[in-house]
């Protein structure tokens, strides 16, 4: 007898679409989401956590490393890593900090300025097209449920009734 071959579902269908579980989809659009930023971001010379770090570090300045790693989902040992590969970058700056001795005061060169806007210029239009077909309203529901989801999740908990 011959082998069947059993198609897989495609996106968008079965379980990998509106009857998905809820938990896989996020992985799906996550993963897809990613996987654009990345290529989108190629032409920067920066990877999506590189992009993170510059983010956050633009909108949080005077923050430790380990501030940073917090803020962007990274483990300390990840940001330290990408902190010094963007260093050697020339795209930020490390200083000693003047009130704390062992913590290190880290800034945008301009060149990290630079790259970051376009960038931001990059991913915030990949955020238009994702956010294509639906209101400003439906946009801050996606929003605050996600914000409500990852907060869950990071608490290790399950939901209160």
């Amino acid at each position: 007898m011959g082998k069947t071959t059993r198609l897989l579902p495609g996106e968008g269908t079965d379980k990998r679409g509106p009857d998905g579980y809820l938990g896989y989809l996020l992985r799906q659009a996550a993963n897809g989401y990613r996987h654009r930023v990345e290529t989108s971001l190629r032409e920067t010379g920066l990877t999506q956590p590189q992009f993170a770090a510059l983010t956050m570090l633009d909108a949080y300045p005077e923050h430790s490393s380990a501030d940073l790693a917090r803020i962007a989902l990274l483990t300390p040992q990840t940001m330290s890593t990408i902190l010094r590969n963007l260093e050697n970058a020339a795209l930020i700056r490390r200083h000693p900090h003047q009130e704390h001795g062992r913590k290190r005061r880290i800034e945008l060169t301009d060149a990290g300025r630079q790259v970051l806007v376009r960038a931001k210029r990059l991913v915030y239009a990949l955020e238009t097209d994702l956010a294509e077909g639906f209101s400003e309203e439906e946009q801050r529901t996606v929003r605050r449920w996600l914000v409500a989801a990852g907060g869950r999740s990071l608490e290790g908990g399950a939901t209160k009734p």
